[in-house]
């Protein structure tokens, strides 16, 4: 079946059927332990996995969703992150070997490009008007930014805590810590933090996620109880901030103040439309749109957690990861669980932005 509703099948069914929902296409070849995280390239269809087998895979994804596996190497320790430089040509992954990796794909060689005292949790790459610089989060508490034409940092940044989370939207850095804390960093000062704040949510800070193509600055928090916060970087815009419930289950359709609450896992938002998508470990996706405040698309629930969700840079390719969490602890890692990297082809109406409320 093609990735993007091309092919004519002819098929032989009554006419009132519903033509069934174009599937979404599993990836072959996967890692063989849970998947982490997941980056496309910005200047290509190359697709960067990284895996607590202590792996880092990229594939190549075709036009018609068919992938083909190109290149593979390790870390001494799972790999937490994934990312690439602006031109797509190098592959960068930071893992609880405290070691970040940059895989040159033009000569297949890894090598070794930071180093902290404890694992990197995050690896984002910064395109500055000076040139390149590599930023990595470790639970060590600190961030770090890298030239990779150095051995040694160029800064090195005291967090409060450990990080969680980060992301970069040029010049804007949010950071995500232990104990609910969040930095925000303008890149033109990148060693000391813009605004610190407490998250607005009450629990654990799972992921943050930065808006794009938006004209006033602000991210997303993502948490572990069910909760994602919307929230702007100045004072002038704080009216748009709000949080939603997301990601739980009622536990019986009488109880409705006892539901099963799940973490949301990652956020991602779509490069053209600014929309954006929520995962969790119920299984379950979801497309949002922050301005209209309304969810635009619910995926039909996946046979385990969603761990990690990314576009590739144009928007048309949506991949998903259904990996075990942990969020059931050790009795939750059962023989045979799921482990799949699924890819959806994004039409254009499921992610278009709505008029404003």
């Amino acid at each position: 079946m093609s990735f993007f509703n091309t092919a004519s099948t002819s098929t032989t069914t009554a006419a009132a059927a519903p033509a069934p929902a174009e599937k979404d296409i599993e990836v072959p070849e996967i890692p063989t332990d849970s998947i982490s995280s997941l980056a496309f390239s910005p200047a290509a269809d190359y697709l960067a996995v990284g895996s607590w087998d202590n792996n880092v895979r990229l594939y190549e994804v075709g036009a018609n969703g068919q992938t083909q596996g190109k290149a593979i190497y390790g870390h001494q320790g799972p790999v937490l992150s994934v990312c690439w430089n602006k031109e797509g040509n190098k592959a960068i992954s930071g893992g609880a070997d405290n070691a970040a990796r940059m895989f040159d794909i033009t000569t297949g060689q890894p090598q070794q490009v930071a180093q902290h005292d404890a694992p990197i949790k995050v690896v984002k790459w910064i395109e500055t008007p000076q040139g390149g610089i590599l930023a990595t989060g470790s639970w060590d508490k600190t961030l770090k930014y890298w030239d990779l034409r150095t051995p040694n940092p160029v800064a090195s940044v005291q967090l409060p805590e450990r990080c969680y989370t980060m992301d970069v939207q040029y010049p804007l850095l949010v950071v995500g810590t232990a104990e609910r804390h969040i930095q925000i960093y303008n890149l033109t000062n990148p060693t000391s933090p813009y605004k610190t704040i407490t998250s607005p949510l009450k629990w654990q800070t799972r992921v943050v996620s930065c808006f794009t193509n938006s004209p006033n600055s602000g991210f997303a928090v993502g948490s572990i109880e069910g909760r994602v916060a919307i929230q702007y970087v100045e004072e002038k815009d704080s009216a748009g901030n709000f949080s939603f419930k997301c990601h739980r289950k009622d536990q019986s359709p009488a109880s409705k103040d006892q539901s099963l609450v799940y973490a949301v896992n990652d956020i991602s938002f779509h490069p053209v439309q600014g929309t954006f998508s929520t995962c969790g470990s119920d299984g379950s996706i979801h497309y949002w749109d922050k301005d209209a405040r309304t969810r635009l698309k619910t995926f039909e629930t996946a046979p385990g957690p969603i761990t990690a969700t990314t576009f590739n840079r144009n928007g048309t390719i949506f991949a998903y990861a259904i990996s075990y969490d942990w969020s059931k602890g050790h009795s939750g890692m059962t023989p045979g669980h799921p482990n799949k990297l699924m890819l959806h082809a994004c039409k254009e109406d499921e992610l278009k932005r709505r008029p404003k409320k």
